[in-house]
């Protein structure tokens, strides 16, 4: 028995399954989980000392890679002021400023401690400005675990079969209705079955919780139209694709503009943080301006802040950083296609900008109900053969893999040299 599954026997016995988030477990991929107690650059290390190619990147937000040192550095300076304040700070009100320029239509931005918390409030908050109760989310797409959006939820809720949760009021849920990613017929026939009743359509703009699955052409534009219509609001949950899609998010890739936003840890530099965003008047609709209430003692965390503010100002200044991630992203799904191929392993592989995902089923996946038909047992023998061949990929089918800045050609190479080892394999 390795350090590892030393420290998970110790875990279990004081955290629910070992853990503190359900996909850690490494349940859908049959073993224990890796403890990490270092990382830099692309590479992770392990409590056992085994070195790693990392692709989970915290599960997005390292985009320049791990322990960057011009974040590292910020949080530093940051660190002797103190940890936490309770109070405002010159470093929230520049990192507010800055994403009012960079991110299209957000005139105001609130701050708060984490993705679920942005999306969370900013659904409370559409529900307030409109004097409406419904709300229409995907099935599939995951916006964190408050009650009323853990309704047919993807990421780890999916791959631990729950697509919803015990303890959540049907009272709660009934106002949320669920359509079809890609489907827009399935938007409006709920629209048209609850007239005046939707407070917001609420839309990862790239599903990156079922894996990655991209927007049909016309599919976001087509949300836009039938929201307009229907005065609805549109609220674009960027937690994944904020800052890393492009600079100005999902809005600035696609073209389509939402009437709120929500980002998570990628504006912390990968420290806990989450903000909404939005119009002036719609903003102002929050407390203490308007009659919608959210409060949060550590929201705008000074030292959140400070690395956050580090990794926006360094994308801004640095724009080819996003060419550069994609290009690379591009090429690895062209040669784990290409490696699947050869060893007659049916792989489909989406990818858009920096982020990727192979799903096991032979046909295209372009919804949810497409990758249900993943083989989730070749995907587990897939991760455990890429792990043990110094690759960490996300320990779920329906999760996304993130290229960094950091990941070099080499990387790259090794990470296809595996796959070429492993697949044929399975």
């Amino acid at each position: 028995m390795d350090r590892c599954e030393q420290l998970y026997e110790q875990a279990v016995e004081v955290l629910p399954g070992g853990v503190n988030s359900p996909v850690r477990a490494y349940r859908a991929v049959g073993m224990a989980p890796r403890f990490i107690t270092r990382a830099d650059g692309p590479w992770l290390w392990d409590e056992d000392g085994k070195r790693y190619i990392d692709y989970v990147c915290s599960w997005g937000p390292m985009i320049l890679g791990h322990n960057h040192p011009v974040i590292r550095e910020a949080v530093e300076r940051a660190v002797k002021d103190g940890l936490s304040f309770g109070a405002p700070t010159r470093r929230e009100v520049e990192i507010a400023r800055l994403m009012v320029e960079l991110v299209p239509g957000v005139e105001m931005v609130r701050m708060v401690n984490s993705g679920t918390e942005a999306v969370m409030s900013a659904v409370r908050l559409a529900r307030g400005a409109t004097g409406r109760d419904k709300i229409i989310k995907f099935e599939g797409c995951y916006h964190g675990h408050s009650d009323c959006l853990l309704v047919n939820a993807g990421s780890s809720a999916l791959a631990g079969g729950h697509p919803s949760s015990a303890g959540v009021p049907e009272d709660i849920v009934k106002h949320t209705l669920t359509a079809q990613f890609n489907d827009l017929s399935s938007v409006e026939a709920l629209l048209d079955a609850w007239p005046g009743q939707v407070a917001c359509v609420i839309v990862e703009p790239v599903a990156a919780n079922m894996g990655v699955v991209n927007p049909d052409p016309g599919f976001l534009e087509g949300l836009r139209t039938l929201c307009d219509k229907s005065g609805a609001l549109l609220l674009f949950d960027e937690v994944i694709t904020g800052f890393r899609l492009a600079l100005g998010g999902a809005q600035e890739y696609f073209g389509v503009r939402a009437d709120l936003v929500t980002f998570g840890k990628i504006i912390g530099g990968g420290m806990p943080v989450g903000a909404y965003c939005g119009s002036r008047a719609l903003m102002e609709q929050v407390a203490p301006c308007g009659p919608v209430y959210q409060a949060g003692t550590l929201s705008g965390n000074p030292v959140a802040m400070a690395a956050g503010l580090a990794q926006l100002t360094y994308l801004k200044e640095h724009p080819e950083v996003y060419e550069d991630i994609a290009a690379k992203a591009a090429w690895l799904a062209a040669g784990l296609r290409k490696a699947a191929e050869e060893a007659g392993v049916p792989v489909a592989v989406n990818q858009i900008g920096s982020l990727l995902s192979p799903f096991f089923t032979p046909t295209a996946v372009t919804a949810f109900v497409d990758a249900k038909g993943s083989d989730v047992g070749r995907y587990a023998r897939y991760f455990q053969g890429m792990l043990a061949h110094g690759v960490a990929l996300a320990p779920a089918q329906f999760e996304a893999m993130f290229v960094s800045a950091a990941h070099t050609r080499a990387e790259l190479e090794a990470t296809l040299a595996a796959a070429r080892a492993v697949f044929p394999t399975l």
